[in-house]
C-alpha cells in the first residue's frame, strides 16, 4: 500500500495559523450548537448560568471537537496526501510528530475544562475524547468501517454536546425527554457524517478506509443517508406530539418536508451536490433540533 512519508525537521515549530487550520474552527458549529440545544432543553435560565454556557461552547467546539480533528488528521495524513496534500500535516506546516503532539495536549486540556465545569460534564468528556481516539487511532480505528464510524461520531457531536449542555445547566442527569432527543439526533448525524465521506471516496478506498460511500457507492450511501436523516426527525415528531407539543411537530414536518424537496435533488447527482447539501439541508436539520429544544425545555424546568 502506497504511503506518502512526511520529511521534515521535527524540531520545526508548527506556526499559529496553521494550527488553526488544523483544529478546523468550522466544525466546531454542530458540537457548540448540539451543547446550545441542549442548554435550552434544560429549561434553565441563561441570566446566571453564562459562566456555564461560555465554558461549555468552549469545551464542545474549540476544546473537544478541535481535538477530534487534531487525531484524525494525524492517523489520516496518508490518506490525506492523496485526497488533500494541501492540508497542515502532509504538507509539512504542521512538522514532525507536531500533529500529535497537539492532539494529546488539546485532549488533556479538554478533561480539565470538563472538570471544572462538574461531574456531568467531566464525564461526557471523557466519553467523547475517548470516541474521538477510537475514531481515527489503532487499535480500534473506528473510522475504518462507516457503519461504526459515523456512530461514533454522531454520539459525540450530537448525543454527548446535547447531553452536556442539560447536564452542566441542571447539576443532574437531564429529564427523558432531553436524553430521548439527544439520542435521535444522535442518529441522525450519522447520516450526516455520511455525506462528508463523499469527498473522499477514491483516497478511502486506496487505504482500506470503508466510509459508507466507499462501501455502498455513491447513490446507495446518499439514500442511506437521506433514510437515517429522515428517520431520526420523524421520531422525534412523534415524541413531540405524544408529550402534547403538537405545534413543535408541525414545525419539525415543515423542515422535513423541505428537506425531502432537497432530497431528491441531492439522490439526482450524490457526489456533485453532496457538499451543496450539507450546507442547505442539514441547516434545516439542525434548526429543527432547536425547536425540539424549546418543547421539552418545560419539563426540564419542572423536574429540575
Amino acid at each position: 500500500m502506497l504511503q506518502t512519508p512526511i520529511t521534515v525537521p521535527s524540531r520545526q515549530l508548527p506556526r499559529p495559523a496553521a494550527v488553526l487550520e488544523l483544529f478546523k474552527p468550522v466544525t466546531w458549529f454542530a458540537a457548540m450548537w448540539a451543547f446550545m440545544c441542549g442548554a435550552v432543553s434544560s429549561g434553565q435560565p441563561f441570566f446566571g448560568n453564562l459562566h456555564f454556557i461560555l465554558g461549555g461552547m468552549l469545551l464542545a467546539g474549540p476544546m473537544v471537537c478541535a481535538s477530534s480533528q487534531a487525531v484524525n488528521d494525524w492517523y489520516d495524513r496518508h490518506v490525506d496526501a492523496i485526497n488533500e496534500p494541501d492540508r497542515p500535516i502532509p504538507s509539512g506546516r504542521i512538522p514532525g510528530r507536531w500533529g500529535l503532539y497537539l492532539a494529546i495536549i488539546w485532549s488533556s486540556l479538554s478533561l480539565l475544562l470538563g472538570l471544572a465545569l462538574g461531574i456531568w460534564a467531566f464525564a461526557a468528556t471523557c466519553v467523547a475524547v475517548f470516541l474521538a481516539w477510537a475514531y481515527s487511532a489503532p487499535p480500534l480505528r473506528l473510522k475504518l468501517n462507516g457503519w461504526w464510524g459515523n456512530a461514533a461520531v454522531g454520539i459525540s457531536y450530537e448525543g454527548i454536546s446535547w447531553f452536556t449542555g442539560a447536564a452542566v445547566l441542571l447539576g443532574t442527569l437531564p429529564h427523558p425527554y432531553v436524553l430521548f432527543l439527544a439520542l435521535a439526533y444522535s442518529v441522525g448525524a450519522h447520516g450526516i457524517m455520511t455525506l462528508n465521506d463523499f469527498k473522499s471516496i477514491e483516497g478511502d478506498r486506496r487505504m482500506g478506509v470503508r466510509s459508507l460511500p466507499a462501501q455502498l457507492g455513491p447513490d446507495r450511501a446518499a439514500v442511506l443517508a437521506c433514510v437515517v436523516m429522515g428517520a431520526a426527525q420523524i421520531a422525534v415528531i412523534f415524541m413531540l406530539a405524544g408529550i402534547g407539543r403538537p405545534w413543535h411537530a408541525v414545525m419539525i414536518i415543515g423542515l422535513l418536508c423541505a428537506q425531502i424537496l432537497l432530497m431528491i435533488d441531492l439522490l439526482s447527482d450524490p457526489r456533485g451536490k453532496a457538499i451543496w447539501y450539507s450546507a442547505t439541508g442539514v441547516t434545516l436539520f439542525v434548526l429543527g433540533m432547536l425547536v425540539s429544544a424549546f418543547a421539552v425545555a418545560p419539563w426540564s424546568a419542572a423536574a429540575g
